[in-house]
């Protein structure tokens, strides 16, 4: 394979539904099963196990490091950054050598999070942080040298995605500074690569591994099924590295804006297995040059900025409505994504709080010099989706001016028959509902199948599968026995008409009637979903990447003016009516006959970069970072915050 992750693309939010691997047995055509977005997943502890022979092999790390400073003839005082570094080897051994401005960056979490430990073991002051690639979070001018070590370039589908990486390593080395590559032979590959093999990694586990070369021929595909002699089939992934001879990553490096681009040696890494080295196997090594201007150095504002803290989820707990309940490395690339677009803001300075074992003792400690705080903590405390109240509760008891909704209005939208009595209280239409007790043993509903079931309480689409459309009676009772047994929820369930109209989405940013936005609404394609699955944006299509619901997509709607203005309307008078605050998410379906019907209210909706509130914000323009802005706007005009002068909160 290959060392580490590539430090992000952009990607689809993508989670896995099951604990144990899927596994295809026989593909015809491997290019076929490779995830746009394969490095994402790939690079875990089983990595580091399939490929220690050469990554942790103290002996072959040292002797790259050897080239590393026989080529680039390093002085130790210079400012190096280790880009794609995964577990911090090279960075690690350059420290030791003496290097004392080493910096680690790379997208895979579980990696910079073992480099962290290293080096904390081991005394080195490295800073490893997790990062983009193609944006990467240094200023212009700031490296004199970008390492690119151990095949960890080439892994996505373009070249153009390729080049924008080099770009963006142009931008962050400093004039006359250099850039060292180490990449696969890719012309040895082509001509020497071996289709299939396997081998022991340890006593216990085995790996089979499958290669051909794309139908381009530009990339070589790769499938491993890793074994456990106990376990069985623990792995079954796929991925595609891109393959640069010389001259065609010669050829890339100069459009970048690289010049001088040599290739001083090759590095033929001596595995102790003696094995499989698949990509790993003969690697070309190339340095080029920055010969450029300096770039302006970026203004400092004139105002004092505004103290910040932001609220999230506990990511050392577990989380109940998350697939394998734990964060993941798709939750912590969402929360750095929001970060990144957060870094834009220049009128803040941003805290982030997410142990929620010392929230309040953190937030007292800061509370003079706080000006607004932002709960993004759609977890809920302790990561309890009921608790989710909790965190502006506690804000309000200890005189902290937030953003979002209060605890009354997530209380009142939390129980989706409360929601329905306000509407229909209100005249706005909702669905023909029935409402099931737990104790109820026999349903008659009032009206004619379908049906869809789901729990009464509850948001993130927790218990709304394929499964929960019923077309028949015992469609019906099978529906409920599953959210019950299999979720474990003992708590009213709601049977509503299943509407078989657009499926549709009113976003608010703002606090009606005064002062707010409404974005473009937004509609469901479910075109490219299976004709015999009912058409509904569920768990699966939020949660579920291997689930044919994650080709549903979002797009703005085609409605007549009379619809469009009818849902407007009454998103906006039931944010009023329910105390919604700040930015509000409105799910709404149409009848056969067109009629628009309420589903649900969200109050402090999903916040995230690929999420419908960002995906509504696109279809104007603005930018995911602009959205967040506005919705700090808005809570600061509902607070009366202005500048920067205001005071924080006293309490």
């Amino acid at each position: 394979m290959s060392k580490i992750s590539p430090a992000g693309a952009v990607h689809q939010r993508s989670r896995r539904c099951h604990a144990r691997p899927r596994t295809l047995g026989p593909v015809r055509n491997l290019e076929e099963h490779v995830p746009s977005d394969w490095w994402h997943r790939i690079f875990n502890g089983l990595y580091l196990k399939t490929d220690a022979d050469v990554v942790a092999d103290s002996r072959i790390t040292a002797g790259e490091v050897d080239v590393v400073l026989q080529c680039l003839g390093l002085n130790m005082q210079e400012r190096i950054l280790d880009l794609c570094c995964g577990q911090g080897r090279h960075s690690l051994e350059l420290a030791r050598r003496g290097c004392r401005n080493v910096e680690g960056l790379d997208r895979s979490h579980y990696l910079i999070q073992r480099a962290k430990e290293r080096a904390k073991e081991q005394g080195l002051g490295i800073k490893f942080r997790e990062g983009d690639a193609r944006k990467l979070p240094f200023e212009a001018d700031d490296f004199d040298v970008v390492l690119v070590l151990g095949n960890s370039f080439g892994y996505f589908e373009t070249l153009q995605d390729d080049l924008g990486v080099l770009r963006e390593i142009f931008r962050v080395i400093k004039p006359w500074g250099k850039l060292l590559i180490d990449i696969a032979d890719g012309q040895f590959l082509k001509e020497n690569f071996q289709s299939r093999s396997w081998e022991w990694i340890d006593k216990n586990l085995f790996v089979c591994r499958e290669r051909s070369l794309s139908s381009d021929g530009e990339r070589l595909v790769s499938r491993e099924v890793v074994t456990h002699v106990a376990k069985g089939v623990i792995a079954d992934q796929f991925y595609a590295e891109r393959l640069y001879s010389k001259e065609s990553l010669s050829e890339v490096l100069q459009q970048a804006g690289f010049s001088e681009v040599i290739f001083p040696t090759v590095i033929t890494p001596a595995s102790q297995r003696a094995q499989d080295l698949g990509m790993m196997e003969r690697r070309i090594v190339a340095t080029a040059q920055v010969r450029k201007e300096w770039s302006q150095p970026r203004k400092k504002a004139h105002a004092a900025h505004k103290n910040v803290v932001v609220i999230l989820g506990d990511p050392r707990r577990p989380d109940p409505l998350k697939p394998l309940c734990v964060f993941d490395d798709d939750d912590f690339y969402t929360i750095d994504k929001m970060k990144e677009a957060l870094r834009e803001l220049d009128a803040y300075k941003f805290t982030y709080l997410s142990n929620h074992d010392t929230l309040m003792r953190d937030l007292l400690r800061m509370r003079t010099r706080i000006h607004l705080v932002v709960n993004l903590c759609d977890e809920g405390f302790g990561n309890d989706p009921r608790s989710e109240l909790h965190v502006p509760a506690l804000l309000e008891a200890l005189g902290f001016p937030y953003s979002g909704a209060g605890p009354q209005c997530l209380a009142f939208c939390y129980d989706k028959s409360v929601v329905r009595g306000a509407a229909k209280e209100m005249g706005i239409p909702v669905p023909q509902a029935h409402f099931i007790k737990p104790e109820d043993s026999a349903y008659e509903l009032p009206f004619d199948f379908p049906v869809l079931v789901k729990p009464n309480f509850g948001d993130s689409s927790f218990g709304i599968t394929a499964r929960s459309v019923a077309y028949d009676a015992e469609g019906l009772i099978n529906a409920i026995t599953g959210i019950r047994n299999n979720l474990g929820y003992e708590k009213p369930i709601l049977v509503e008409e299943f509407l078989t109209g657009k499926d549709l989405t009113v976003g608010i940013i703002g606090n009606p009637p005064s002062s707010y936005m409404v974005l473009p609404i937004s509609e469901e394609d479910y075109s490219a979903l299976p004709e015999d699955l009912p058409r509904i944006c569920g768990y699966e299509a939020k949660w579920c990447p291997d689930s044919p619901y994650w080709s549903i997509r979002s797009v703005p709607a085609r409605l007549n003016d009379s619809t469009a203005r009818a849902l407007i309307e009454w998103s906006t008078m039931l944010s009023e009516r329910l105390e919604c605050r700040d930015y509000t998410r409105f799910d709404w379906r149409l009848d056969a006959e067109g009629n628009p019907r309420l589903l649900e209210v969200n109050p402090n909706p999903g916040w995230c970069w690929d999420g419908h509130l960002a995906k509504m914000a696109a279809f104007t323009g603005m930018t995911y970072a602009e959205m967040l802005a506005a919705i700090l706007r808005a809570a600061e005009d509902r607070l009366g915050i202005g500048g920067s002068e205001d005071s924080p909160s006293n309490g």
